[in-house]
């Protein structure tokens, strides 16, 4: 089993080329607990029921009680107690697919659907956690989103959140398939394809072809996000 590299700098002008073209917009504020409104709350009851309520309310809840807890100063050990807080919370959510979530192949939901409808696949698990760890004072600099192949999941193709404590080191990984936070160079399982968060898309090996519809799925999730903001 070869050691898993997540790439860091890409310098290849092909690539720069590509980011041009796949260009990733930025999430701002979106996605955030503190935008679930009583108007978004009323939506997602009216679509999922009235349990949904009670599942918005424990994430709220969650994430004031962990900044409250943590506090805006923290080391980097504070921070990895943050990152198990966050992988353990949204873990719980049950797994599922998009088909029997959302009734098609594939579908990224923001953290509100996932939440409210109660289910999750993994894209869902790493965006809730990724937009749950820069509410509580993350640098997105340190977050990356990776879409990666792994023989752990039926479907091959999976998404895991990437945590770079420094640029230069091994990064941890958050995935709903393993019950603990581990070193990408202890998951051999785990070949990245591309990896994304609010500044860049970067590519590990310019051989590998990389799906333009998978990336605007990211940006439809945007697309959502800005909508939740208007209820």
């Amino acid at each position: 089993m070869r050691k898993i590299k997540f790439a860091r700098r890409a310098s290849w002008a092909g690539l720069y080329a590509l980011l041009l073209a796949l260009a990733i917009p930025a999430s701002g504020q979106l996605g955030l607990s503190s935008s679930v409104t009583p108007g978004l709350i009323a939506h997602y009851v009216g679509l999922f029921g009235p349990r949904a309520r009670g599942r918005l309310d424990d994430w709220k809840e969650f994430v004031r009680e962990t900044a409250a807890r943590t506090g805006p100063a923290r080391n980097s050990s504070g921070e990895l107690e943050l990152l198990s807080h966050v992988n353990r919370f949204f873990n719980r959510v049950p797994s599922s697919t998009d088909l029997a979530l959302w009734g098609v192949d594939d579908y990224w939901a923001t953290p509100s659907e996932s939440v409210s409808i109660g289910g999750a696949d993994c894209e869902d698990y790493a965006i809730a956690k990724y937009f749950a760890l820069k509410e509580l004072g993350i640098p997105t600099a340190r977050l990356r989103l990776v879409y990666a192949k792994t023989w752990l999941s039926s479907q091959y193709a999976h998404m895991v959140l990437a945590y770079y404590p420094d640029p230069r080191v091994d990064p941890l990984i958050l995935d709903n398939l393993a019950g603990s936070i581990e070193l990408a160079s202890n998951r051999p399982d785990l070949t990245p394809v591309y990896s994304f968060n609010d500044d860049d898309l970067r590519v590990p090996d310019m051989g590998i072809h990389i799906s333009g519809t998978s990336v605007r799925q990211w940006q439809g999730v945007l697309e959502k996000l800005k909508r939740e903001l208007t209820y």
